[in-house]
């Protein structure tokens, strides 16, 4: 009996007991990666370029003067200041025209001082004949008033010589006219004949000046490659350039740039103030700061290219002895970190 007791109750017990159904746990959220795991580079290639810069050309001077010899150029790369010498042209065959054209000038000053004075000598003897011609006409006339007490042949004697007199003194007036103005023209042609040599002295003299090249700005000079002697090369003192050419450059190294271009992809990382890294191809040792500047408000592409790309500045902000025009250098970007929560 207690046996079926003990059973009962056994019985009962499990059944009252309810199984706990096993509970999963949701898996806990990933850790967020750090900030600068996430930061993208960009990297674009570029050239280095001056802030401050400027070319001399070869000059230009008035004349039939196709090539000129150079006889003096200062040498690559030295540092100069406003107002230097840079190089210098032979001037022989200007300093010949200036000293022709200034003979030229000299000789028709003379001669138009003269013609002057030959003028003035001219117009006051043309007014002594005019004065004795009216002379003479005051005296026909107060012959004529005698008539009455003169014979018929001493009256009419006496009109014929003031008919002529009066004749006289008009054709002088008029003649004294014409002379006055053909002097007058004569001296203008000698004059502006000298006006013309003047101004062909002073462009011979401008031409000499002009032979002479100064530094406008401070700076570091960089020789332009030109054609010289069937090839391109820096120029040497003795060869016979052309006008129009250009010389050297002189650029300011303590502010240079690099210039790039930046392709649709890329150019949400410009933004103002973003940082970036400048290594040179010819250093690749050489890591240079730097930050954007600004860049071209419309995408352009090539000839017949369907790719488009914007043109960046990036201003370099540590200066170096190794910097230099033309230079080719790649740009690293490094776009802002977003703020904690922003989208990634």
């Amino acid at each position: 009996m207690r046996q079926f007791a003990a059973a009962v109750c056994l019985l009962s017990l499990t059944a009252c007991t309810r199984s706990i159904p096993s509970t999963t746990h949701a898996a806990s959220p990933a850790q967020p990666v750090a900030a600068d795991r996430l930061k993208r580079e960009v990297r674009v290639t570029g050239t280095v370029q001056a802030v401050h810069s400027s070319k001399i050309l070869i000059p230009q001077i008035y004349g039939n003067y196709s090539s000129m010899t150079l006889t003096h150029l200062i040498a690559n790369g030295t540092s100069v200041k406003e107002g230097d010498l840079i190089a210098t042209f032979d001037a022989t065959n200007m300093m010949d025209t200036a000293r022709d054209a200034k003979g030229r000038y000299d000789d028709f000053g003379h001669q138009v001082d003269q013609k002057r004075a030959q003028n003035r000598a001219d117009a006051e003897h043309r007014a002594s004949d005019l004065k004795q011609a009216q002379a003479d006409l005051a005296t026909a006339l107060q012959e004529l008033r005698k008539g009455p007490v003169l014979s018929e042949i001493d009256r009419l004697k006496n009109e014929q010589r003031a008919a002529i007199a009066r004749v006289h003194v008009e054709s002088l007036t008029k003649a004294n006219a014409f002379h006055d103005t053909a002097d007058a023209a004569a001296l203008k042609v000698l004059e502006l004949q000298k006006e013309r040599q003047k101004v062909a002295m002073e462009r011979a003299q401008t031409n000499i000046d002009k032979l002479t090249l100064k530094a406008p700005l401070s700076g570091m000079v960089a020789q332009e490659n030109i054609f010289r002697s069937n090839s391109m090369g820096h120029a040497q003192e003795g060869d016979q350039l052309y006008r129009g050419q250009p010389l050297v450059s002189i650029f300011d190294p303590t502010e240079m740039q690099v210039v790039c271009s930046v392709g649709e992809p890329d150019v949400a990382a410009l933004v103002p103030g973003v940082k970036a890294t400048v290594h040179l191809d010819a250093y690749p040792d050489l890591s240079l700061p730097a930050h954007f500047e600004y860049a071209s408000p419309v995408a352009s592409s090539g000839w017949g290219s369907p790719i488009k790309s914007f043109t960046a500045v990036f201003h370099i902000d540590k200066g170096d002895p190794h910097l230099l025009p033309d230079l080719s250098a790649a740009i690293v970007i490094e776009p802002a970190t977003p703020p904690t929560g922003a989208p990634q």
